[in-house]
Formats: structure tokens, C-alpha cells, sequence
């Protein structure tokens, strides 16, 4: 899906890292929401609330998912999913945008 429609977008950005990453987040006529942003190259760590699914629209990073040994290459037109209530890290090679659904 390359657009979505009859969706609210909050005004204000979430803003991470000094700016390094930021997003806009859409709400859906069914309560669900995503946010839409851009991850800039540099090192993050996140924790999620809810499951989340991390579409990466264009862009190259590596991601070290919850217990896991070794760091996965995620690039354009791919996904990685993040459980619940867990820690995860990337590493930003190029401007990466992304699409991330929060799955309750």
C-alpha cells in the first residue's frame, strides 16, 4: 500500500535522538495507528509498548532484534517485526524512510 486514506495525522512529530529520528503519526478510522518518518544514518536503541512492524520504504540498516547474536541487513522493500515489551538496535547506513505499524 502506497497511501493511505480517510486517516487523522497528528501535527506535532516525534522527535528521537536530537532529530536523528523523527516521525508523524497516523490514526485510523479503527483505532490502529502507524507513524511515518525518517531515520537519519547513526546508531539507535529502542524499547516498543506494543508489538511493531518496521517497514523500510528506501533506505540500508542493520538491526539487532530482541535476543538475538547477529545484526540483520534490512533494506528497501523489506520488514522486520519487533515483539512486545522488548529491546531492539539499529545501525542507520543510508537516510532510511520507514513505515511503523504498532500491532495490539
Amino acid at each position: 500500500m502506497s497511501e493511505f486514506t480517510n486517516v487523522s495525522v497528528v501535527k506535532k512529530a516525534n522527535c528521537y535522538f536530537d532529530g536523528g529520528v523523527t516521525s508523524r503519526t497516523i490514526r485510523f478510522p479503527d483505532g490502529s495507528k502507524k507513524t511515518l518518518g525518517i531515520m537519519q544514518p547513526g546508531d539507535y536503541a529502542f524499547t516498543t509498548h506494543d508489538k511493531e512492524i518496521m517497514e523500510i520504504l528506501d533506505g540500508d540498516l542493520d538491526v539487532l532484534l530482541p535476543d538475538a547474536a547477529e545484526w540483520v541487513q534490512v533494506q528497501g522493500g523489506e520488514s522486520f517485526e519487533v515483539p512486545a515489551r522488548a529491546k531492539f538496535s539499529i545501525h542507520v547506513r543510508t537516510l532510511t524512510d520507514y513505515c511503523c505499524s504498532f500491532v495490539s
